[in-house]
Order: C-alpha cells, then sequence, then structure tokens
C-alpha cells in the first residue's frame, strides 16, 4: 500500500491506500504511535476490498471527541464537547482532500471508526449525516453520560453497524464505565430492526488487543460491502 503524510488544518493524517480502493476508513487516531497503526494495517491484509485508511491527528481527545460536555469520568480532565469540530473537519476538509487525492468514485463506500472514545465519536457521527454507510464502535464509550438516551432520539444514519466490547471491560469499580456492558446491549437492541449490525465479545479488558479489535471491525464492514456489490 501507498503512504502518505497530509497536513491539514494543522492536522496530520497518514493515508495509506490501495490502488482504486473501494472503501475508505476514517480512523481518528494519535498519529505519534505509528507502531500502533502499522500493526491495525496488518492486521488488515486479508481485507474482502482494497480499501484506504486515512487517521487523522486527535490531540485533545475529551475535547475533540465528545459529543457534548460532560464532567470527569475519570481522572480531573472533563469532556469539551468538541466533536461537531471535529466532524466538520472531516466532512468539509478531509474528505474532500481525499476523494480529489485518491480519484474516488461515487460507489467507493466511505465508512468511520474507532476505538474506545473515537468509537463513540464515530457512532456519533454516524447520526449526524448519511456520509458513512459504515461505522465501527470498539470497545467504545457508550457509557458517556446521556448517550443512550441520545440514540433513542436521534437514528444511527449508517446501514452497517460493528459493535465490540471486550468481556471484562464492565468489570471496573467506576460507577460510570461500569455501565458499559448494559449499554452496548442496550445499543446492539436499539438497532438489530433497521441495520446490519453485529455485537462481537472479545476476550480481556479495555486495554487488550486495540488494533487487532478495530482490524476486525473495519474487515467486518469491508465484507459487508462485498456482499452488497455481488
Amino acid at each position: 500500500m501507498r503512504k502518505r503524510i497530509l497536513a491539514l488544518d494543522g492536522r496530520e493524517v497518514t493515508l495509506h491506500s490501495a490502488e482504486a480502493p473501494q472503501i475508505l476508513f476514517l480512523h481518528p487516531a494519535d498519529t505519534h504511535d505509528t507502531e500502533q497503526l502499522d500493526r491495525l494495517l496488518k492486521a488488515m491484509q486479508d481485507c474482502a476490498l482494497p480499501f484506504a485508511l486515512a487517521a487523522f491527528e486527535v490531540e485533545d481527545w475529551n475535547r475533540e471527541l465528545s459529543p457534548w460536555e460532560a464532567p470527569p469520568v475519570f481522572g480531573k480532565i472533563p469532556f469539551g464537547g468538541g466533536a461537531a469540530e471535529t466532524l466538520d473537519f472531516v466532512t468539509d476538509r478531509l474528505l474532500p482532500e481525499l476523494q480529489s487525492l485518491l480519484a474516488l468514485s461515487e460507489d467507493t463506500q466511505l465508512c468511520i471508526g474507532g476505538y474506545s472514545l473515537a468509537g463513540l465519536f464515530a457512532l456519533w457521527a454516524a447520526t449526524r449525516t448519511k456520509l458513512f454507510s459504515g461505522v465501527a464502535g470498539v470497545s467504545p464509550s457508550v457509557w458517556f453520560p446521556g448517550w443512550i438516551d441520545y440514540v433513542k432520539e436521534r437514528p444511527m444514519q449508517a446501514e452497517q453497524v460493528y459493535l465490540s466490547l471486550g468481556d471484562r471491560e464492565a468489570r471496573t469499580k467506576n460507577p460510570v464505565m461500569a455501565t458499559v456492558g448494559d449499554c452496548i446491549r442496550a445499543l446492539y437492541a436499539l438497532l438489530q430492526d433497521d441495520h446490519t449490525v453485529t455485537l462481537e465479545w472479545n476476550p480481556g479488558n479495555h486495554f487488550q488487543d486495540s488494533e487487532l479489535r478495530t482490524a476486525k471491525a473495519y474487515c467486518w464492514l469491508a465484507e459487508q460491502e462485498k456482499k452488497r456489490i455481488f
């Protein structure tokens, strides 16, 4: 795959692309951890379709990825509610740049995904726009205050939805984060009637095999798209 580094509005974007990609994954990431991104791409080498993956830099996760302001759940840093600004960057700056650079056709499927709070951001983004055919929330922070009530009122617009969680993630003394299992089950139930959705349980806690879990999510989305095409 070809690797390119872009600079857009002060953000670094690491782009890996096959020739004539049929699916584009947009991936919020700490781009300083290049080894993590390399492991993710290696785990995606058997992906069902030729793809491009654009990892865009997020420096202040609690501010840039949270859909609304909320008090600290762990530590002392509150959530800043900057997701709308981040989504504007994706839709207004990043996507047009990638569409031009990669010469994407109208048939190229756009997907967004992420891990932890980035997974929540991806799910939230898929409620705000019809651009994304698929979304992956990998160990997403669905415990976020007000999230389940929000998604009951604001339906997911992506057709394919991948959800996953580690089977030990709810085993925490933090009372808010301990609700993550119940919350992801509730989200899965909300989506079952109107979406192609899966919920996968992975062994381990929140910090185990994040790249492999994310690769599984993106490959699942590619497989759904391949089924649609063929």
